[in-house]
């Protein structure tokens, strides 16, 4: 079952359960669905089956021996083949100093990967490094084993504690790789580094994810915030991670709940391992016709098993079925709990969920006539519309105290008109503010123009709005605008041609007039997003590497804060105008925060529509529950190590000529 039965986080989440090498796989997946777990890790090979020692080499132990039904995991039927990841025996060291352990291990790590793809089961785990930044043996057998599967995926266990690997706060080991010490005191001492080069070396392989082992410290948020861009499939929790309650049961430090809500949010699953070393509730039990003792006494056990969580807000769960016996129940239940109080995702987020993570090509609304179904998703962003609907109520405020309170008519040409919203905000304006106006909806598309004679037919607005059926690049307009509105901005703010297309139709406006938007500006970083980049080099061609893409960002690391890019005004005075553009920016890694990986750079526009009216997707001005524009995704061929400390430089134009706009 889903911890929680939710599903309003997008994929459902699953636990499993680590369990000894089983003599009978039925049995164990079945206990431990029983438990309320979802799969199963176990090895794929029996507990001490390995070569001889290498301090003891012989003919006979040269390679290790082939092997049997005795030796590995054995289902004989595909019902459990998802129910089971099978791990990888931990001795294996295929990039052992010694020549001979590295020579069996690297020929026993070939073999059970091998008996696991074909078992067919969903994972395989790796068992952790053993020698950070240099595991090139082993991650050239994962390397080859993931060339020849299709389905099959690998994880590696990456263990994150702090101080990492006994080192302590402020120790500065010796630097090994490049850049700076970073904030584990040495770049072999970061789990992340030791990942990337393992990643690295299997070509961003799809099928290979990590597996995130905690320790009972954390290291700090901001160094943890590197693996949301990162292919984490589960996090791996000791039991002995988590800390006792006064009732003894077994509840997680705050860092390891806020880390596991957020995980959770990115769909990623959760295994316990270890043995039970938390107090278990005894089953509240009543024989068929209990005396007053009896209910008094199961009451009383019933609080007993009452696992406290917030004492403050009395917060908690109970243990009511404990036998469902697995000694591990109340660590699914604890679990199951913290999945079930993450915040309930709006109607809009839910929306979005379907788009996470997923290219989208930019819309060229100039060259292309949109489906009505397009329009409709736009046109259920109802901010936006709020917000135009302000800018324009607060611009006829101004033509009317300009003219001394007097409400003279005021001519509004909407230019992109699509289905008719800005003209139903521009009414609404015009309403609230008692300045008549007088509206032309310029609309190519033909077929969208029948969505705005309904809908002027059903607000009774055909003798103020006057449809017309043309390219504002040239019509011409029976007379001079005061107001000018359109919704052309893209992504990226000028990616959709907006700043050619209102220089063009700029010669509506009268010499008072004024246009809606009135200005935006770009915004850009770099950008570390693992599945992204891997959508795109899907592909296998350059012109997708080259190709900007609209997406909602999910799983995600932006490496240094956005810098300014583009900016564009509107009505555009200048002569001659010019709409080239050219910015060189440098972005900054700090060292505190580590080295990152960056896959491309994550482009975002702030709007101003008039007078402190915005529209904004950069994240740190974003309209709140805005979502007709989702950030823009500029791809780079090949993912850049960024360093500690080190600084990137980026050089971006915007070139125009007679005929396109690159």
């Amino acid at each position: 079952m889903t911890l929680g039965k939710r599903s309003d986080y997008g994929d459902s989440k699953f636990a499993g359960l680590e369990v000894p090498f089983p003599g009978d796989v039925d049995r164990a997946v079945q206990d431990t669905l029983l438990c309320g777990f979802d799969f199963i890790v176990t090895p794929l090979v029996r507990p001490g089956h390995k070569l001889a020692s290498p301090s003891a080499p012989s003919t006979t132990h040269s390679a290790p021996p082939p092997l049997s039904f005795d030796d590995v995991l054995y289902m004989d039927s595909s019902q459990w083949v998802r129910q089971v990841v099978g791990s990888v025996s931990g001795w294996i060291d295929p990039d052992s100093p010694e020549e001979q352990e590295a020579s069996h291990s690297a020929k026993a790590l070939q073999a059970e990967l091998g008996w696991a793809a074909h078992l067919g089961i969903q994972a395989v785990l790796l068992p952790p490094i053993k020698h950070p930044l240099a595991c090139t043996r082993f991650a050239q057998i994962a390397n080859q084993t993931l060339e020849g599967i299709t389905q099959m995926a690998m994880w590696l266990t990456v263990p994150i504690d702090h101080p990492p690997n006994g080192v302590e706060d402020g120790q500065q080991q010796q630097q090994q790789g490049t850049g700076a010490p970073g904030p584990f005191g040495s770049v072999a001492a970061d789990p992340w580094e030791t990942w990337n080069q393992f990643r690295s070396l299997c070509a961003h392989d799809t099928l290979l994810g990590c597996v995130l082992k905690l320790g009972p410290q954390l290291p700090p948020p901001q160094q943890l915030q590197r693996w949301l861009a990162e292919p984490v499939r589960a996090i791996l929790l000791p039991t002995h991670v988590f800390t006792t309650n006064k009732k003894g049961y077994p509840v997680l430090p705050k860092p390891h709940q806020e880390l596991l809500s957020t995980m959770f949010n990115m769909s990623v699953q959760v295994i316990v391992t270890g043995e039970c070393v938390h107090q278990t509730p005894q089953p509240v039990s009543l024989p068929p016709n209990p005396t007053p003792a009896e209910l008094a006494a199961a009451a009383q056990q019933q609080q007993q098993n009452f696992i406290s969580i917030d004492p403050t807000t009395g917060a908690g769960f109970t243990i009511n079925n404990p036998g469902e016996a697995h000694p591990l129940r109340p660590y699914w239940e604890y679990l199951s709990y913290l999945f079930r109080k993450l915040p309930v995702l709006g109607s809009d987020e839910q929306l979005e969920a379907d788009y996470r993570d997923y290219l989208q090509a930019p819309l060229q609304p100039l060259q292309d006539n949109l489906e009505s179904a397009t329009y409709e998703v736009f046109e259920k962003d109802t901010i936006k519309y709020v917000q135009y609907e302000e800018a324009v109520y607060r611009a006829l405020c101004d033509r009317k105290a300009c003219n001394g309170g007097k409400a003279s008519p005021v001519v509004l040409m909407v230019v992109g008109a699509g289905r008719g919203p800005l003209v139903s905000a521009s009414m609404r304006a015009s309403a609230r503010s008692q300045v008549p106006l007088r509206v032309y909806a310029v609309e190519k598309n033909a077929n969208a123009v029948v969505h705005i004679q309904a809908l002027l037919r059903r607000e009774g607005w055909q003798d103020k709005v006057t449809i017309v059926t043309a390219d504002m690049r040239t019509w011409q307009a029976p007379e001079p605008a005061d107001i000018l509105v359109s919704e052309l901005l893209g992504s990226f703010g000028d990616n959709e041609l907006s700043p050619e297309c209102l220089d063009g139709a700029q010669r509506f406006l009268g010499p008072q007039g004024i246009s809606i938007p009135a200005n935006y500006t770009s915004f850009m970083a770099p950008v570390s997003c693992h599945k992204l980049w891997n959508d795109v080099k899907a592909y296998n061609d350059r012109e997708h590497f080259e190709t900007p893409y609209v997406a909602k960002f999910h799983r995600h690391y932006v490496l240094a804060p956005t810098q300014e890019m583009f900016s564009f005004s509107h009505p555009n005075r200048a002569t001659p105008i010019d709409n080239n553009r050219h910015k060189r920016v440098v972005y900054t890694r700090p060292v505190e925060l580590g080295s990152a990986i960056m896959h491309g750079f994550a482009g975002y526009f702030e709007s101003e529509l008039y007078k402190g009216v915005w529209l904004s997707t950069h994240p740190p001005t974003h309209t709140p529950n805005m979502s007709s524009w989702f950030p823009i995704y500029f791809p780079l061929k090949e993912p850049i190590y960024v360093p500690a400390g080190a600084s990137v430089e980026a050089s971006m134009w915007r070139c125009s000529g007679a005929h396109k706009v690159w």
